[in-house]
């Protein structure tokens, strides 16, 4: 890492991860040469003129470094329990008890809670995973497609919890979300990823796992989001039938017909308003779309680099556009290969993305050589 002598006071200290500049030298194409050529002790951890920034190290320490209220959003996925060795010392994820885990997650998360602005949002996603035996390692309880693929990884989903018989699905995302609730968090929602491509398990005495868990954490009652930007198509009966024709239409089956020929979509502005001629009730306003509901169907993408513990980006865009606008800063404590800062640039905001290995950085730069605002 560089060190800068010509500090003031004499100093002799190495400077902070910044924008472009990782701690194996890696350079983001947004840098220029002259502000490579600024004293590193004269800038900021992060440079919030830049779009991207990107930190090396322990998030638990780096997150120091970031100003008070300076993020809008925050958007991540830790390292799962017990799913992935990434040998590293500082590494979350290895620790030997869900509720040592827990404990770094509540660390973790009340910096983020500090940089993040009164009205600002987190959104996060963990999977879950389940009790063995001492020493076992159980086939039927496979690793989600997001860790089983890592170097490193383990293969199966099962740990030894003191206390817990084995079988036992462990439950670290809602301790993980009960425990910052704790902390001061706002647990608003818990959205249910629902991954119509899953990994498949030969288990045969409980259905397949093909979810996970994504909780909207505020820091305020009263905070950012943007409905009308993630609202979804309108579905108004089973296979987007609109009760005007077949058995349905006919026969009503007890309800009213959906569409007259004096009425038009959305032209109804009450629940039980008398419909002339028929003594039923009038609809509700229906109109093309609806507000996002709280199953997200989102398949996994593969990923062809280095670091395969990735999630879709699908699954990042609707949190951006909900709890962003164009220009704001979003956070990811645990950046991996960049997806987060990758849709963040692409939907015309800012990122800082923080990673404890300089390898995964490296991936970072790729992923996220991108047009700015292409996706808007």
């Amino acid at each position: 890492m560089a060190t800068d002598t010509s500090a003031p006071n004499g100093r002799n200290e190495t400077a902070p991860n910044l924008l472009g500049i990782c701690s194996s030298g890696l350079l983001c194409p947004e840098r220029s040469p002259r502000e490579q050529t600024v004293p590193l002790w004269a800038r900021s951890a992060v440079d919030t003129g830049k779009m991207l920034n990107v930190i090396v190290g322990d998030c638990r320490t780096s997150l120091r470094d970031l100003p008070d209220e300076s993020i809008q959003c925050c958007i991540t996925s830790p390292p799962y329990w017990g799913l992935r060795d990434y040998g590293h010392g500082e590494q979350i994820g290895q620790e030997e008890t869900p509720a040592e885990f827990v404990s770094a997650m509540v660390e973790v998360f009340r910096e983020v809670r500090r940089v993040l602005k009164s009205d600002g949002t987190c959104w996060l996603n963990l999977g879950d995973t389940y009790s063995a035996h001492p020493g076992q390692r159980k086939t039927t309880d496979k690793v989600g497609e997001k860790q089983r693929s890592n170097a490193g990884s383990p293969g199966s989903a099962s740990r030894d919890v003191e206390g817990l018989a084995a079988k036992n699905l462990i439950g670290i995302p809602w301790r993980t979300a009960l425990s910052l609730q704790s902390d001061g968090w706002y647990l608003r929602q818990d959205i249910i990823w629902a991954k119509p491509n899953p990994m498949p398990e030969s288990v045969t005495d409980r259905c397949t796992k093909s979810h996970e868990y994504l909780f909207l954490l505020t820091k305020s009652d009263r905070y950012y989001y943007d409905h009308e930007a993630i609202k979804e198509p309108a579905n108004c009966g089973w296979n987007d039938s609109e009760f005007q024709t077949g058995k349905t239409g006919d026969h009503q089956l007890g309800r009213a017909q959906k569409v007259r020929p004096s009425a038009k979509k959305g032209s109804f502005n009450g629940k039980t308003e008398s419909m002339a001629g028929t003594g039923q009730n009038a609809f509700r306003a229906v109109t093309d779309t609806r507000n996002k509901r709280s199953v997200w169907t989102i398949p996994t993408a593969p990923y062809a680099g280095a670091h395969f513990a990735t999630f879709p980006p699908a699954l990042v865009t609707p949190c951006i556009l909900a709890g962003t606008k164009p220009g704001d800063t979003v956070l990811d404590p645990f950046g991996g290969s960049g997806t987060t800062g990758a849709v963040a640039l692409m939907l015309g905001r800012k990122a800082v993305l923080c990673e404890l290995n300089p390898e995964y950085a490296k991936l970072i730069e790729d992923r996220t050589t991108t047009t700015f605002g292409l996706g808007l």
